[in-house]
Order: C-alpha cells, then structure tokens, then sequence
C-alpha cells in the first residue's frame, strides 16, 4: 500500500523526461476526448467508439509485426473502421449490428498478429491497456497534428453537427447536409481513439472519450458547458491516471478508468440531489401557490 502512494517516488519520476511526455500527450487526449465526447453520446455512438478502438488495436498490432509505430498503425486502423462504418451502417437500424461485427473481426485479427509478434510481451501487452514508456517525442508531434486536424475540423462542422445531433429531423428538413457529416464525424472519433491507444490502451480507451462527457450530460444541458466540463473531466482523469500510476508501476488505464468512473458517480449523486430538491421546492411552491389561490365563491342560489 505504501508503494501505491509514495509521493517521493512520484516527485522524482515526474522530473524525467519520457513522464513529461506522455504528460504532454495525455493532455492534448483530454482536450480532444473532452471536445468530441458530448456530441458522442448526443449520437449515441459510445458503443462505435469501442469498435473504432478494435480496429486501433489491430493496426497498432500490425505495426508492431512490421517494426513501425504503434501510433501510426492505430490511426490507419482506427481511420478504416471509421469508414467501414459509414458504408456499412449508414441506417440507424443496421449501426449495432455493424459496430459488433467490426468489433469482433478487429478484435480477433489483432490477437493473430499478437501471436506472429516475436518480441516482448510486455509490448503486447502495452497495445492492450497503454504503455506511457513507449511513447516517444515523435509520437507526440503525430499526436499534436492529428489534435489540431480534428478540433479544427469539429470547429468548422460544429453547429451544423451539433443541430444534426438534437434534432435530426428538423436538422434535415433545413438542408444540413447530414449524409456526409455522419462519416466525417466518424473519421473524428477514429482518429481520436486511434491517439489514446499508447495513453490508456485500445480496451479501454473509452473512459476518456465517453466517461467524462456521460458525466457533464448529468450535470448540465447546456452543450457549451457540458463541453467544458468533458474536457475538464478528461484532463483530470487522464494526467491524474497517469501521475498515479508512476509509484506503483501499474497500467495507466486502471487509474484513468477509476478516475472517470468516480467523476461520474460524483455527477450523478450531484443530479440526484438536484432533482430532490427541485422536487422539493417545485411542490412547496406549488402548495403555496394553491394556499393563496382564493377557492371559488359558492354559487348564490337562483344563479347559474
């Protein structure tokens, strides 16, 4: 128990270089997650990003049989699945079945080039639930321009996506151009998930791309602050994983998985206790208003 919460320990790690890095990448993975995940679960596509992240895995497995970097093998991978799934699922009805379809090849062809890797197991390993020591500073160079590439891209497609997301119907009937914004928004979330698979592991990389903006959706409705409070969330959960994870020596993905969860747990006691004292107050105010209604006068008799 000591191990876990040595905070010399920590201090120390923090000063190296290769802890300042993944820092730095874990950073710009919560800004991005934060930014992208309320429009996320608005869609309803938390379960999309877990089959985008087993494509991410399956070519972060492939570049690692072919000695390139993971990071670029899981942005292929996770940019293909992206694209299988606006061909394939273009109609809401056939979208799941797609996800678990793509889900499942991804995931079992990833554990095949797993078995033909000849090298460490630890590598492999890695893949699975993040591994901040083989994130090196070209790695993050990638990661910067592909955040940039997309928080640019999500700027200049926001309102329109945004209004695609609330209320498509409406959305449709006023022209916005919903058939291509559906896979542009997919190719989005690949890229970004395809970023978190070194950070937090292809497994579990959607604690930070749907937790913490689960978690805003049940303290806000305003979509403005339920983004900032995604990407406050995300950041929290992603360098706090990280700094806890430095004594111990334990995956990331365990600490930045916990985190998210007890931010959630947090906002949904916070709604919880919203809701009560609305309740609360609605109906003392409705009885109050009932109190100092005047009651009808009784008809005089011979009236009607």
């Amino acid at each position: 128990m000591d191990k876990l919460f040595d905070l010399d320990l920590t201090l120390e790690l923090l000063g190296f270089d290769f802890v300042q890095t993944a820092l730095l990448a874990a950073a710009v993975l919560g800004l991005v997650a934060g930014a992208l995940g309320p429009l996320i679960v608005m869609r309803r596509m938390s379960f999309a990003v877990h089959g985008t992240a087993e494509l991410a895995f399956t070519g972060a497995a492939a570049a690692l049989l072919l000695g390139v970097g993971v990071g670029y093998g899981a942005l292929a991978g996770a940019v293909v699945a992206a694209l299988l799934l606006g061909l394939l699922g273009g109609r809401e009805s056939d979208r799941d079945s797609v996800i678990g379809v793509i889900l499942a090849f991804g995931l079992g062809l990833g554990v095949l080039l797993l078995w033909f890797y000849p090298g460490r197991a630890s590598n492999k390993f890695g893949i699975l639930v993040g591994q901040i020591v083989a994130i090196e500073p070209t790695d993050v160079t990638v990661l910067l321009i592909a955040a940039v590439v997309v928080l640019v891209v999500l700027a200049v497609v926001y309102r329109p996506l945004l209004f695609m997301s609330v209320d498509p119907a409406v959305a449709t009937a006023r022209g916005v151009p919903g058939g291509w914004l559906a896979p542009l928004f997919a190719v989005l979330i690949g890229v970004a998930t395809a970023l978190g698979v070194q950070i937090v592991g292809a497994l579990l990389v959607v604690a930070l791309m749907v937790t913490p903006a689960a978690a805003a959706a049940r303290v806000t409705a305003s979509p403005l602050r339920a983004t900032i409070l995604a990407v406050v969330f995300a950041e929290l959960a992603a360098l706090g994983g990280i700094v806890l994870s430095l004594a111990p020596g334990a995956p990331v993905s365990f600490f930045v998985t916990a985190i998210s969860f007890a931010i959630y747990l947090v906002c949904r006691v916070v709604e919880y206790v919203r809701g009560r004292a609305a309740g609360v107050n609605g109906g003392s105010s409705g009885e109050a208003l009932s109190a100092a209604s005047p009651e009808p006068a009784a008809p005089r008799p011979g009236t009607r």
